[in-house]
């Protein structure tokens, strides 16, 4: 649900004094329930999107229960802060943007999608093939494209794996240059580092610090961040957007889940 006045990539790529929160949530992971109570709880800690997606074979019908669920679920909730004069009804105007792991993965009841080419795959499918696949579907429903580089950086966990990524490692701070500006030169608008869901160490605060150099685009950096402590690293290096999914998921209640969200959007405000 997102505000009628903008689209979600003048949303995304709009300046900000602080770095900001994406929740992302895997359909495959729970139901569309506790999907949308967690989502609640996010947005209620100070998530600024929240990202739909991650695993590889969900099909398309979880996905789309999922963000309908969410959906449904912040229409309520600003509905009900209309009614209160001590309630901000747009703190629930943030965008459900699916973060798919290919064609199959899509839902007409998304805001919009992170429309990714997995730059440092050695397979077209990643390239340009499952974009093919996808294109008409989400021409069809009206979901809009954000266009996103996306590269996988060491670890890279099971994404480089899927996407037979040649992993980006610590020290090759010329190439992510490179691979940052030929995304500028793609049209690109929003540049993705990633570490790979689960990651046991997160980017590279050095590879973070160099995509920064390169104007035009926005930096979202995901992957291996479950602590305050690392997120700040993050912040620190110039990531524009920090993305969490791994500490939602394993978090036992809402409440460990409130905490934790809370921790790593306090550090992203300073």
């Amino acid at each position: 649900m997102r505000r009628a006045d903008t689209t979600t990539l003048e949303y995304v790529t709009s300046e900000s004094q602080n770095t900001r929160h994406i929740t992302l949530i895997d359909p495959a992971k729970q139901d569309s329930n506790t999907a949308a109570n967690r989502a609640m709880v996010a947005v209620e800690c100070g998530s600024s999107m929240i990202f739909v997606g991650g695993s590889t074979d969900t099909p398309d019908e979880v996905v789309h229960l999922t963000c309908q669920a969410i959906q449904e679920a912040f229409e309520l909730r600003a509905f009900a802060a209309s009614q209160d004069p001590e309630s901000d009804e747009s703190q629930w105007q943030i965008p459900v943007v699916l973060f798919p792991g290919g064609a199959h993965a899509l839902s007409p009841a998304a805001d919009a999608i992170t429309f990714m080419m997995l730059m440092n795959s050695n397979t077209r499918r990643f390239l340009v093939g499952e974009q093919i696949r996808g294109a008409p579907h989400l021409e069809k429903f009206g979901v809009e494209a954000l266009p996103t580089g996306y590269l996988v950086c060491a670890p890279g966990g099971r994404v480089g794996e899927v996407g037979e990524a040649e992993l980006i490692q610590p020290d090759q701070t010329d190439l992510v240059h490179a691979y940052a500006l030929t995304a500028r030169m793609f049209g690109f608008k929003i540049f993705y580092l990633e570490a790979g869901s689960g990651a046991e160490t997160q980017v590279h605060p050095r590879l973070i610090e160099r995509a920064r150099t390169v104007d035009g685009l926005s930096i979202v950096v995901g992957g291996g961040i479950r602590t305050p402590e690392q997120a700040a690293l993050a912040v620190q290096a110039g990531a524009d957007w920090i993305v969490t999914g791994t500490l939602t998921e394993d978090a036992a209640d809402l409440e460990e889940l409130r905490q934790r969200i809370s921790g790593i959007v306090a550090v992203l405000n300073g």
